[in-house]
């Protein structure tokens, strides 16, 4: 695919008019990721997230003409060993129409910007294991797997159990 202009691309934080963008391409993904129906955000949900009086998530986005066209999402975590925070990134999506052009690299310089300005130790997040075309491109930007640890999450019934213990 032709590599697009810069000139006609640009990579922003999320704005409050971005929320129905971000919504879909966060469904699109879930269906990229063959689990579309696990995927239940909304738009009230999003905005809540983002733009409450003390937000918990972050947003930047790939805006091609006016059209949102890629997006990811983060949060702060936290590094005991280092003390200081880290960005987790919870989701990077471009629609397929776009890809190739630089806008996943563009986003995550833009993270690895927003580490270095403010001093965080580390940007980090998960790849499915079947993802080969993401983890080859993860790879060239010199990210490494975390061989020797897995991921474990609590979810629905399990989550509420343990909670109700």
């Amino acid at each position: 695919m032709a590599r697009m202009n810069d000139a006609h691309s640009r990579i922003r934080r999320v704005e409050p008019s971005d929320v129905p963008a971000v919504v879909r391409l966060v469904h699109d993904l879930a269906a990229y990721e063959r689990a579309p129906d696990d995927c239940t955000l909304t738009e009230k949900q999003l905005s809540r997230a983002l733009f409450s009086d003390r937000p918990a998530l972050f947003g930047h986005v790939a805006v091609v003409g006016e059209d949102v066209v890629g997006c990811t999402l983060w949060f702060l975590n936290f590094s005991t060993w280092r003390g200081v925070h880290g960005i987790y990134l919870e989701d990077l999506y471009v629609d397929p129409a776009h890809r190739g052009e630089g806008l996943g690299r563009r986003l995550l310089v833009e993270l690895a910007r927003e580490c270095s300005r403010r001093g965080y130790a580390r940007l980090e997040w998960a790849v499915l294991k079947w993802n080969e075309p993401s983890i080859g491109f993860y790879l060239s930007l010199g990210a490494y797997p975390l061989d020797g640890w897995s991921i474990y999450r609590l979810t629905d019934e399990p989550l509420a159990a343990l909670a109700a213990q």
